[in-house]
């Protein structure tokens, strides 16, 4: 009996293994269309997709953004295909095809080659491999870099800040920017390794962050949606929210970036909690969100700027995108954005647009540029790094580097304004 107790409790055990494993989600055959509505009767027709099969939208990020004269990226699964093109011929509507592939694209992410033995700033790193990194660069550079864990997320993980700054007595004023808001947005992370890599490398040498990191401290918040992150890499590589429980629904998570008190849910959010664009049950409902606002309110008086990074559509974003009101700042917002946006494009020729978010792609409330500017950080501004759609959330690791040595010009430039214009 004991054996048989014995086996059973084995089989159960390589049961949950196998149905753990079984969880992960394959893009066999999945396409990732761009469609371009002319009339009315075309968006129409993506709302009705939307309703009637199971769609992903890559950008905008749902259904109800969709309008006449904007491009809609969308992954269609493979089972689909057919009533898609069927749906498209008849309406005339034009599209072309990005992504003939979803998941030879998942996996032709990464360059084959061994994995290196240091960390790696070319490839896209787990969250245990980037949590050691923190941990290796806080203990290797006492002087100029410490780390803050701020709390935890909603499944236990720590929230991490690097604060990055030549040691002072004195309170020094700061720089907030965060990575990693939507799970699958992996080129974001990446994006604050190499800053601190950047930053703890050129001290001392490079004149610009030699003399940033004197007179200013730059908090570093590698992922924000830690979960979420975990989960693309284990689960679900287009996953984008956090995974909290919301009761009432099966459905999991909601989006952190249509979760702060700025204009909450009230345009370009949805308050299904099945939506990718969930804005919560209420406002800093999520542990992450509520944490991260915490941090920057008890800091406000120090924190100058606030700098987040998304992907994709090379955009440089600034307040408002809950509503089509201008900021009061909007004139030198738009100058700083345009010069650092300039800067980005001097390496590699890559072309960025600046603006405000609601009128430069669309309506969104409830992100965290909106609150950080309300709350009276005035340099607020959203990344949206590389492409333009032609990869989307899937850009190879090939483009790691030129993405960030590019970017890293842009927030110089940000950087520096605003230490030469503290107020």
């Amino acid at each position: 009996m004991a054996s048989f107790t014995a086996n059973m409790k084995l089989l159960l055990f390589f049961g949950l293994v196998a149905v753990a494993l079984a969880e992960v989600k394959r893009f066999e055959g999945d396409k990732v269309f761009r469609l371009k509505p002319k009339l009315d009767a075309h968006v129409t027709i993506i709302k009705d997709l939307a309703k009637s099969i199971e769609v992903d939208f890559w950008s905008p990020h749902s259904e109800d953004l969709v309008t006449i004269g904007t491009d809609v990226d969308i992954q269609i699964p493979a089972r689909y295909l057919n009533l898609v093109y069927t749906t498209l011929d008849q309406s005339a509507m034009e599209y072309e095809i990005f992504i003939e592939d979803v998941q030879s694209a998942v996996d032709g992410q990464a360059d084959s080659g061994a994995s290196p033995r240091a960390h790696s700033y070319t490839k896209y790193n787990t969250w245990s491999e980037i949590e050691a990194w923190i941990d290796s660069t806080a203990s290797s550079n006492p002087t100029l870099v410490s780390k803050q864990v701020i709390g935890n997320t909603f499944e236990g993980r720590p929230l991490i800040l690097l604060k990055i700054g030549k040691s002072s007595t004195s309170t020094k004023p700061a720089i907030f920017m965060d990575c990693g808001f939507h799970a699958r947005e992996w080129i974001a992370p990446a994006f604050c390794q190499w800053f601190v890599k950047e930053a703890v490398e050129t001290y001392g040498s490079d004149t610009e962050m030699t003399s940033l990191l004197n007179d200013m401290d730059v908090y570093v918040m590698p992922v924000f949606n830690v979960d979420g992150y975990v989960f693309s890499h284990t689960n679900n590589r287009m996953w984008r929210k956090t995974r909290s429980k919301i009761s009432g629904t099966s459905c999991i998570g909601t989006d952190p970036n249509r979760n702060f008190d700025a204009g909450w849910c009230t345009i370009g959010a949805s308050s299904d909690p099945c939506s990718d664009t969930f804005c919560g049950k209420t406002p800093e409902s999520e542990i992450e969100t509520k944490t991260v606002a915490d941090f920057i309110r008890s800091n406000k008086s120090t924190i100058k700027a606030y700098i987040t990074v998304h992907s994709y559509s090379q955009l440089l974003l600034f307040p408002y995108s809950y509503t089509y009101d201008l900021a009061a700042h909007h004139s030198e917002l738009l100058t700083v954005a345009q010069r650092a946006t300039a800067a980005l494009t001097s390496l590699y020729g890559t072309r960025y647009t600046s603006g405000p978010g609601a009128a430069t792609i669309y309506p969104a409330a409830g992100g965290s540029d909106d609150w950080a500017y309300d709350l009276g950080i005035k340099y607020s501004y959203t990344f949206e790094l590389r492409d333009t759609g032609f990869y989307g959330f899937l850009l190879p690791e090939s483009q790691i580097k030129p993405t960030c040595e590019e970017t890293m010009l842009a927030v110089k430039y940000i950087a520096t304004y605003v230490q030469k214009n503290l107020y």
